[in-house]
């Protein structure tokens, strides 16, 4: 199965991905140079993993890297709307500031129920850093905590997007860009 065949177009590529990952990293590090206590990041799995990887290398500071489980899409292309977490953090962010890595926000919903989960385990303040988002599907309002920021790769039209991390049912992680999977791929 040729993977790149189902793409209908490339929106961003593997050379404007790394470019604005490193401009988010310095970001990042110029926000949180200040602070003593180490930021906490936090990767939703499994869609940001690589997003989170290629960050976290760039960040000039000492972190510490975790990943959270969120299902709200099952195989399908659309959110639920009833995010789940089956797979929950290790790190302890009693008193830390967390930046959740998302690899898309989409309707918002996922988004704000990490948030609320993240709180209620003493974060000080939550940050958000994501890839990608869609504000045209945004549904659920999410509030940052304390002094979090925004942090946003590329604001991306209304298309289902593979690619860097994201999938269609667990496919097309490994495409080094982003692109729009083919309707007839996922009708």
């Amino acid at each position: 199965m040729d993977l790149e065949n189902h793409v209908e177009k490339i929106l961003w590529t593997e050379q404007q991905i790394s470019h604005r990952v490193s401009e988010l990293a310095s970001e990042i590090t110029q926000d949180f140079t200040p602070q003593n206590n180490a930021p906490a990041f936090v990767g939703v799995a499994t869609g940001a993993f690589l997003f989170l990887a290629d960050l976290v290398r760039k960040i000039q500071l000492p972190i510490s890297v975790d990943f959270i489980r969120v299902d709200s899409y099952g195989l399908g292309t659309v959110s639920n709307g009833n995010p789940r977490i089956p797979f929950d953090l290790k790190v302890d962010v009693q008193g830390k500031h967390v930046i959740l890595v998302e690899d898309i926000v989409d309707t918002g919903s996922t988004l704000s129920c990490l948030i609320d989960h993240i709180k209620s385990k003493g974060a000080s303040s939550i940050s958000v850093c994501t890839l990608l988002d869609k504000p045209a599907r945004r549904k659920v309002h999410f509030e940052l905590v304390g002094k979090g920021k925004y942090y946003c790769g590329f604001e991306c039209p209304d298309y289902f997007v593979v690619g860097y991390g994201m999938d269609f049912a667990e496919l097309y992680r490994n495409l080094p860009y982003i692109g729009v999977l083919k309707p007839e791929i996922y009708s």
